[in-house]
């Protein structure tokens, strides 16, 4: 699959050196920032190349700066983050593993700089007015901007940037922890000057991952204890605070009339919406409800019955209601299960394999999907990332020295999911399942296979929604007509949140989108043998590799992206061939629909949809449909 903005290959002998470093690529800092100027202030970073927007930018492309603020927006998240849920609430910490938080807790706390959606790694100064690069490339200075406020007034002071950047380390969400690994020292310099150091083993990337990490008040948390014990919310400096909360059920955000960043470049033209509201659903077709009476003014559909044949009610009809589709991002799309190999049934890869050839997505697209989905093949889907038919060059000289630590099948065509019939049960393809179970040791006795000491071929598949039973039931059949003694477990939220947390499943699904250039750090919360042992990472399979833990060194320190192009296409290649995660589906578009009382600027930028932030309130539009 070609898109747009692809690499150029590389020449050959820049791959050779780079294949010939793998083994020392952890203990060295990388190339990134070669290009940024070291021991200079800074009003941006970017992994590779020059920033699109010079110091004095006036605001990004791709917001209205004329934005009108107030009103209201009441929208069901399309994504979170750290130990959030959109499901059900607990906790107002959302940055330790334990509890259970809302969505959008971030819009409270303002970050050192933030990203710009039309660039793939740029961040520029948010609380930090500057930031400097040691020449060794192993320490960051920070100077914050000395209007910086929290929200009772009081100045925000390295002191807190130093805390937060120390607890996180200790006690935060493994998403905060993991990339802080290597870091040496979180220090306050003077009040207005912040330095982060690290050992040298850090990926290069590192900072672009931390720079963007929300900024906690020393104070607060030195009255309240860091745990998931919280339902006051945390002190904070960001352009929201929360209004009001229904433990559970509602949470609603103010914007901060006095915020102290609100006419920052960054800023201008987001954080338009006077109140921000959430309600959370345990039931799908509830929040759907609460859709069509308005109660829910913006909506991100993932049922695709209900997209297919549910829009057919009298504020759509009316046109009181848009349904379209906007693009997906132009970033890495990982969307799965995840078979856990730490269950020792479940390590050998014939066995994955196995459990793969059972989906029969031809016949679920059709029969459950309506047509509306596309068969992914990667755990980079959508990006210039997925490999490809045989390995290039470029890509031989990395995988060869690992040939010995990885599948044969990498070193062929690009390993793809098998297209079945659509009849259901494929015999062809659970033909193969079948020889692979007992070229694995797994033989047939009555209804389901054992291995020698008489123990069944167990799969639990742990799903949090009815929807998934409904979807892995046929799944489920033919996993069982081969054999395996296949089940699904649905538990509420908060138990599916701790369990997979705990790594407690057998097979579970998971959809994560990645960084359009991602991070060593983000890589390895995903995939490298660190943080199988980590609980709360998103490395669900366990994947525990040394071959692998190299690609994802060389992706991280690579200097260009043509070089992280290639390290990524590798490194789908050996994931791919592994198994570690069974691809499944993936739409090409966001499929939304919203009450039309919403101005916002087209196109959306490539790297992010943040709605409830770009968006605002349109009070001509809203009266038009009754909503003023």
């Amino acid at each position: 699959m070609r898109r747009r903005g692809q690499a150029q290959v590389l020449r050959r002998r820049d791959f050779l050196a780079l294949a010939a470093s793998a083994a020392a690529a952890p203990l060295l800092p990388g190339r990134a920032f070669a290009a940024s100027a070291t021991d200079t202030p800074l009003h941006g970073l970017s992994a590779f190349g020059a920033l699109k927007y010079p110091p004095d930018f006036a605001h990004f492309d791709y917001l209205n700066p004329d934005a009108p603020k107030g009103g209201a927006i009441n929208f069901s998240p399309p994504n979170w983050l750290y130990n959030q849920n959109v499901t059900t609430f607990n906790t107002l910490n959302s940055f330790v593993l334990t509890g259970d938080a809302p969505p959008r807790m971030e819009l409270c706390h303002d970050t050192l700089m933030a990203s710009a959606l039309d660039e793939p790694d740029a961040l520029y100064g948010l609380l930090a007015e500057t930031v400097t690069i040691s020449a060794d490339r192993n320490s960051f200075t920070f100077r914050l901007r000395p209007e910086a406020r929290w929200h009772d007034g009081t100045p925000l002071t390295a002191e807190d940037v130093a805390f937060t950047y120390t607890i996180l380390k200790e006690k935060g969400h493994p998403q905060f922890s993991l990339p802080l690994v290597e870091m040496t020292a979180a220090e306050a310099i003077d009040p207005a000057t912040v330095r982060l150091a690290f050992s040298g083993k850090q990926s290069s990337s590192t900072i672009l991952t931390v720079a963007a990490y929300p900024i906690l008040s020393k104070a607060w948390f030195s009255a309240h204890p860091f745990d998931s014990s919280q339902l006051v919310a945390p002190l904070g400096s960001g352009p929201y605070k929360v209004q009001r909360v229904s433990a559970g059920q509602t949470i609603v955000y103010e914007r901060v009339a006095n915020y102290w960043g609100a006419d920052l470049p960054v800023n201008r033209g987001l954080n338009n919406f006077d109140t921000i509201r959430i309600d959370v659903y345990r039931d799908r077709q509830a929040g759907f409800e609460a859709f069509k009476k308005g109660d829910v003014t913006y909506r991100q559909e993932f049922t695709s019955r209900v997209w297919a044949t549910g829009y057919d009610f009298p504020a759509l009809n009316e046109g009181k209601v848009v349904r379209r589709e906007f693009p997906e991002e132009r970033r890495p799309k990982l969307q799965g299960w995840a078979i856990n190999q730490r269950r020792p049934h479940l390590r050998d890869h014939r066995v994955r394999r196995a459990i793969a050839l059972c989906f029969d997505f031809e016949w679920t697209n059709r029969s459950l999907f309506y047509g509306l989905y596309e068969r992914s093949q990667s755990c980079f889907q959508q990006s210039e990332f997925v490999a490809e038919g045989m390995p290039s060059a470029e890509e031989l000289a990395l995988l060869e020295p690992l040939r010995t630590e990885i599948p044969e099948e990498v070193f062929g065509e690009a390993v793809v999911q098998p297209v079945s019939n659509a009849s259901g049960r494929d015999r062809k393809l659970l033909g193969e399942a079948s020889r692979l179970l007992a070229e694995a040791g797994w033989k047939r006795q009555g209804s389901f296979v054992q291995n020698d000491k008489g123990e069944r071929l167990k799969l639990e598949i742990l799903v949090n929604d009815e929807v998934f039973v409904r979807i892995d039931s046929p799944f489920v059949e033919n996993l069982r007509a081969v054999g395996v003694d296949a089940s699904i477990r649905q538990v509420d939220p908060a138990q599916y949140a701790v369990r997979q947390n705990d790594f407690d499943f057998d097979m579970v699904g998971l959809a994560l989108q990645l960084p359009a250039t991602p991070t060593q750090s983000t890589l390895e919360n995903i995939f490298h043998s660190r943080s199988a042992a980590t609980p709360g990472s998103r490395n669900l399979p366990g994947t525990a590799s040394p071959a692998v833990d190299k690609l994802v060194a060389i992706a991280g320190g690579a200097g260009r992206r043509e070089e992280l192009t290639v390290a990524m296409r590798a490194l789908d290649r050996v994931l791919r061939a592994r198994m570690d995660w069974i691809p499944n589906w993936y739409s090409a578009n966001h499929r939304a629909a919203f009450w039309d009382m919403f101005g916002f600027v087209e196109p959306k930028p490539d790297y992010g949809f943040p709605v409830e932030t770009m968006w605002w309130f349109d009070k001509d539009k809203a009266a038009a449909i009754g909503k003023a």
